[in-house]
């Protein structure tokens, strides 16, 4: 399913706690939501868990997109797509991929739990939107805050998850309804 992505779709994210549905808009931000479609098309996310939740001292984001495999991470982890131009705000329920500075951005993507605007000058470049569900996002277990560690996630996968934060919600599938 590699390729261009159509300039709008609907993606159902069936979780462990709930379902939530992203309308991804290609004009956004043209190489995330190709990458996110060819990722949705391989089943990429199905078991990844929901790793990184701060919701304190105040709502920030909701992070995933470390497979549950280490042999797929090892085969993403230098997948690397150029930057978007930022074309919209990071509003409370944007999806947004992560990145480790410019021209870094692989797999992992993050939800808005609130306004962050100031993730924009940063280059975040929001991808789409919750449309439908943003109380199971918000809902979304946040126990361990930012304690797992991604370079385990990456190494071990969810052996590591399961030992070490066994209560972490995660995607069961990524369906394109639209």
């Amino acid at each position: 399913m590699a390729g261009q992505a159509p300039e709008s779709f609907k993606l159902a994210f069936n979780c462990s706690h709930g379902t939530f549905v992203v309308e991804c808009t290609r004009s956004w931000a043209p190489n995330g939501v190709d990458r996110l479609f060819e990722l949705v098309g391989q089943g990429f996310y199905e078991n990844a868990r929901f790793f990184r939740v701060v919701k304190s001292p105040r709502p920030f984001i909701i992070q995933f997109g470390i497979p549950a495999e280490p042999d797929v991470a090892a085969e993403w982890r230098n997948a690397t797509i150029p930057d978007d131009d930022v074309e919209e705000t990071n509003a409370a329920g944007t999806l947004t991929f992560a990145t480790a500075g410019p021209n870094t951005r692989t797999t992992q993507l993050f939800i808005n739990l609130a306004d962050n605007a100031f993730l924009d000058s940063q280059g975040f470049a929001p991808l789409g939107r919750v449309v439908e569900g943003f109380d199971v996002v918000n809902a979304t277990n946040g126990e361990y805050g930012e304690r797992p560690d991604q370079g385990r996630i990456q190494s071990q996968g969810n052996a590591y998850l399961k030992e070490a934060f066994p209560n972490l919600d995660f995607i069961e599938s990524v369906t394109i309804v639209e």
